[in-house]
């Protein structure tokens, strides 16, 4: 016997079934034509995004980061803390004897760095490491360009800035780019990803060396400061061999890193100049 209202129920089942599948056509349609957008366009959109319906969601996920690092951040701020006083005791005389030397010596002072501290808010994704999530944006002075460091050294540069988060491009993106140079000065060359490799493996490449110049195992390398993104004198890593040579022409030598994107929790963004009250509350020299 069929059931009354088994017509009604069937045709509720196909008016469904429609539904879901034009739904999906319309989200593939969608995916296939962000895919196909210029990539400033794709960030563009993904900056709107996250300033508007994500918004809440990394709201949560910044709560989350900070009750969760909350206790060891506690204790590395007291261990910080004894550092610099007693560090401190003998700041004033150093910081005297270098305003003499500077004076002797006619140098000018190095120019000052505003800062805006930043908590990395990680993804569990597979390109976690190659761009990093950071807490703040352009409302706290955050631009597009600005490098970013970490305790160790360089971490990369922020790719675009929304109004309350930002993205940075860390050391580990196919298009990271650094003039470096050795610490001693003598050795100049660019710092970049290496290519062809498994993307687990943490090193880079110090390229364009001379073939006659040759930089020891071990050796730090700086950024040099051309360019005028990033500042001259931020550790980027140290020697570990040779990566390879073209005889008469290069040597390629492989860098491990000193900064790790994948376990970073806190950071700095320079931002040179750094005028206003924010720029003075925030301000501090960039040393190695």
């Amino acid at each position: 016997m069929r059931h009354p209202h088994g017509r009604v129920s069937g045709s509720f089942t196909r008016d469904a079934s429609r539904s879901d599948t034009l739904l999906f056509l319309a989200c593939l349609g969608l995916s296939a034509g962000a895919i196909a957008l210029p990539d400033q366009w794709g960030l563009s959109i993904a900056t709107g995004l996250r300033d508007t319906a994500l918004l809440p969601v990394l709201w949560l996920q910044q709560r989350a980061v900070e009750g969760r690092t909350s206790r060891a951040r506690f204790q590395a701020l007291q261990a910080e803390r004894d550092s610099v006083a007693y560090a401190a005791q003998t700041l004033g005389e150093v910081t005297a004897e270098n305003e003499r030397l500077r004076a002797l010596l006619g140098v000018r002072a190095r120019a000052g760095f505003a800062t805006v501290p930043v908590e990395v808010l990680h993804q569990t994704v597979p390109t976690d490491g190659r761009s990093l999530v950071l807490s703040a944006g352009r409302r706290a002075g955050v631009v597009a360009g600005a490098p970013v460091i970490g305790p160790d050294g360089l971490v990369g540069l922020v790719l675009s800035a929304g109004r309350e988060t930002s993205v940075a491009m860390t050391w580990a993106h196919p298009d990271f780019r650094v003039s470096a140079v050795t610490e001693d000065g003598a050795v100049l060359g660019i710092v970049a990803p290496s290519g062809g490799t498994d993307p687990s493996e943490s090193f880079l490449e110090f390229r364009g060396v001379a073939f006659r110049d040759t930089v020891a195992t071990g050796a730090l390398v700086v950024t040099s400061g051309l360019g005028g993104i990033y500042p001259r004198g931020l550790p980027i890593g140290r020697v570990a061999g040779i990566r390879k040579e073209e005889l008469g022409w290069e040597r390629v030598y492989r860098i491990t890193p000193l900064a790790n994107p994948g376990r970073l929790t806190h950071g700095l963004v320079l931002r040179q100049g750094g005028g206003g009250a924010e720029g003075q509350r925030d301000s501090g020299e960039v040393s190695r």
